[in-house]
């Protein structure tokens, strides 16, 4: 099209589609499982080299962004909406509730990128800024950035990975087959999102199964080796501060008020947490391989970008860039958008993105990834597959 000439209405519809879907595939057919044409090298000589530099003054800019937001928000809890007729205040705290929840996440997927090396060039900056405000949201650093950085280097792995490792049939429990319906699915749901994030934490509850009880608060546990242990030790004690300067605020202020500012707010940072970590790696179309199929890469390749909208951009991008982020997690994520749309050409139908709507994807996948089992009759017995039939 030459300067000043118009577009068609094919070309003015492409310019408005997400770079994502251009060109992309159903989201409902299956990921290739042959061993990619491509390395890891190959993928990242496509980005741009400045896409792997850190800066200390703009990753420091968005921690500073998300708490002035926050301190916004508490501002207006606090101020304004003592202020308001009742039937306002009554429908104004869940709008706090709602938007300070999603701030905190914001804060949370910094604090991730710390435990990965993202945020600077200095680890020791990286571990005091993430202790500070992971220990902030009763999540102990070390314990997360150690069982999550197995995770990454097992992505896929249906014996090795460290979060929502799917189940075979044979190990789902007899009650499954019972909640497989819309008030079931709603129940679990509901139980997921509130209980989930602190049963794991404290239960390894839909973790990896370890020979013995596993917690991610216990320095000696089985997730951890003896160079970890100190730091785990460390992460307690985060949270043992944290614990502390909020019964002082309860003691000040009273339970009820900790509960209405900072408690709601935490209970939808964790629902995110739980429902990000599970929607990027669960969809009918992602496999899962055993150890006779199984290799990094195409691990890192099962996983999922998905449109969050607005909140794509609160949440620092980890949902929309999430396959760039299991590739190179040491990249920040201010420069993740840019390198994900250099990869997806090397990527082909490897790379994997659902524009479902958040609700449609969280109610189709609590429906269609109930348990994994191999094709039957495949020749690839190694190779899993999310099932929805008992």
């Amino acid at each position: 099209m030459g300067a000043g000439g118009r577009m068609t209405a094919k070309e003015q519809e492409a310019k408005e589609v997400p770079f994502h879907i251009v060109g992309s595939h159903n989201s409902l057919d299956r990921s290739p499982t042959e061993k990619p044409p491509f390395t890891l090298s190959q993928i990242k000589k496509a980005i741009p080299p400045h896409c792997f530099k850190r800066s200390v003054i703009r990753s420091f800019s968005y921690v500073v962004s998300d708490l002035f937001f926050a301190g916004l928000f508490l501002y207006f809890a606090l101020a304004v909406i003592p202020q308001l007729p009742q039937i306002l205040g009554l429908a104004a705290w869940p709008l706090y509730w709602a938007a300070q929840g999603c701030v905190l996440t914001g804060v949370w997927v910094i604090a991730h990128e710390c435990g990965h090396h993202a945020f600077s060039d200095y680890s020791l900056l990286d571990d005091v800024v993430g202790l500070v405000l992971h220990s902030a949201l009763f999540v102990p650093y070390f314990s997360w950035k150690y069982s999550h950085r197995r995770h990454h280097s097992n992505t896929g792995s249906i014996e090795r990975d460290e979060v929502f490792v799917p189940k075979n049939r044979a190990a789902l429990a007899w009650y499954s087959k019972y909640l497989n319906n819309p008030p079931g699915r709603v129940l679990t749901l509901a139980v997921t999102l509130t209980l989930g994030w602190p049963l794991y934490l404290a239960f390894n509850v839909s973790g990896r199964a370890y020979p013995r009880f596993a917690c991610h608060f216990d320095p000696y546990g089985p997730i951890y080796s003896d160079r970890e242990r100190a730091q785990i030790f460390i992460s307690d004690a985060g949270i043992m501060a944290a614990s502390y300067a909020v019964y002082r605020i309860a003691a000040s202020y009273g339970f009820w008020w900790l509960v209405r500012v900072y408690g709601v707010p935490l209970l939808i940072v964790n629902a995110w947490l739980v429902l990000i970590t599970y929607l990027q790696h669960t969809h009918p179309a992602l496999p899962h391989y055993d150890s006779s199929e199984w290799d990094w890469l195409r691990g890192a390749l099962a996983t999922m970008d998905r449109d969050y909208g607005v909140l794509n951009k609160v949440f620092h991008n980890i949902t929309d860039t999430h396959v760039a982020h299991h590739l190179f997690s040491t990249m920040p994520h201010y420069h993740a958008m840019e390198a994900t749309k250099a990869i997806k050409p090397v990527l082909g139908k490897y790379y994997q993105f659902d524009g479902t709507p958040l609700l449609k994807a969280m109610w189709r996948e609590a429906h269609e990834c109930i348990f994994v089992e191999p094709d039957e009759g495949s020749e690839q017995k190694g190779i899993f597959w999310y099932r929805k039939d008992f």
